[in-house]
């Protein structure tokens, strides 16, 4: 699969032993979060079968990046698990060291159209890292499943 330097943005599942991780790039560290975002939802079911219907806006805080990558991958799955929302696409707007404010764009879960694959309990941060140079973002985490 083709990484980081293939690609102007894209991402990579992490095969690990008990968990499964996330390596997202792209141009800027805020499209990074947003193409991770895309990683955790293509893990969890198909998101080309999420039509996009609804608009939300949400506005994270954090004491440092990593803290603030945790946080966003924790709400897209909160808003699956807790309130059955499903992101088809997110677009992070601002992102500072300590504050994250996206658009998310998706629907209420139908599980008649939306077939789960794999129940992603947690968002860790065991080898995570997000790293910045020669014109590429990438941030990488692991999930709990």
């Amino acid at each position: 699969m083709p990484g980081p330097e293939e690609r102007s943005s894209g991402f990579r599942i992490l095969e690990h032993p008990a968990d499964i991780g996330i390596e997202a790039w792209a141009t800027t560290t805020a499209e990074a979060f947003g193409v991770a975002a895309h990683g955790l939802i293509s893990i969890i079911l198909d998101p080309t079968l999420i039509q996009r219907r609804t608009t939300r806006v949400v506005e994270l805080h954090a004491t440092d990046r990593d803290q603030l990558l945790v946080k966003w991958l924790e709400e897209i799955l909160y808003l699956y698990d807790g309130e059955g929302f499903v992101v088809r696409s997110s677009d992070v707007t601002q992102l500072t060291t300590t504050t994250l404010t996206a658009t998310l764009t998706g629907e209420p879960f139908d599980p008649d159209r939306h077939e789960s694959r794999l129940d992603v309990k947690a968002v860790t941060y065991h080898q995570l890292l997000i790293t910045e140079g020669g014109g590429i973002s990438t941030v990488r985490i692991y999930l709990d499943i």
